[in-house]
Parts: structure tokens; sequence; C-alpha cells
């Protein structure tokens, strides 16, 4: 991990990402409160860990990545994540887009403002995809 992007996090951590962090984790708790919701609370707490720590981090579709289409690229995953979206993925996008806007408001709080927005778009659809590290994509392509 770079220096540069050792003090991006910290400051992200510092200036709001915990917070957010902390709204995927209680997110993935009430997901994890019926059976059917586990696999959703699962991705709401990597995607939580994601959102302490972004820079270094982006999220890819799995048939992209892996080259093969699973339970969570298909037909289920879109079911899934049409449900994610109704129930939660909404919330959390809305939590994602007002930081942006708080960020956005300073010239230093661009780049912060700029991962919320990635993570709003997460936010709205999160089946399917997989959190990979930059130096890792990089690598594989």
């Amino acid at each position: 991990m770079s220096i540069l992007r050792l003090v991006f996090n910290i400051a992200w951590f510092v200036m709001g990402g915990f917070i957010m962090g902390l709204a995927w984790w209680l997110a993935g708790i009430l997901c994890f409160i019926s059976i059917i919701g586990i696999p959703f609370g699962r991705a709401c707490f990597v995607i939580g860990e994601m959102t302490f720590w972004p820079f270094g981090q982006e999220s890819v579709n799995r048939k992209t990545f892996k080259g093969v289409e699973d339970l969570g690229t298909g037909t289920f995953g879109l079911i899934g994540n049409i449900v994610w979206f109704l129930f939660l993925g909404i919330w959390l996008a809305i939590g994602h887009l007002a930081s942006a806007l708080a960020c956005f408001v300073t010239i230093i709080g661009i780049p912060f403002a700029i991962q919320h927005l990635k993570l709003a778009l997460l936010s709205l659809t999160p089946i399917g995809q997989t959190i990979v590290n930059k130096d890792e994509q990089l690598h594989r392509s």
C-alpha cells in the first residue's frame, strides 16, 4: 500500500467513511435477521469493510472478473438486486449521495466525494459484484 493511499484512507475514515461503513454493517445486521437475507448481510459486511478503507479497492462484476456466470450474476442476481434496492439499497445510496455533496463543498473533499459516488452506485446493485484490490486487478488484466 502506498503512503498516499494510506493517507487518503485515514483521512476518509476520520472525515465520514466511518459513519457510512457503520451504515453498511447495520444493513448487514438487519439482513441477518432473516435466513433469506444472510447472503445480502455477508455482502454488506464485505462492502462495509471497503467503505472503511476504499482507496486502493474497487468493485467489479464477478462474471467479468472470473469469466464464469454464477448464481449472483444471472436472473437470481437481478431479482436480488431489485429486492435489495427496494429495502436497503436506496437508503445507503442516499447516505452516500448526501456525504458526496458535503465533500464536494471543498477542493480537498473532491476525491472523497468521488469515492462516495462510486459507493452509491455499488449500493444500488451490489449482488453479482466482488471487491478487489486495484493492484490485483491490474495484474489480472
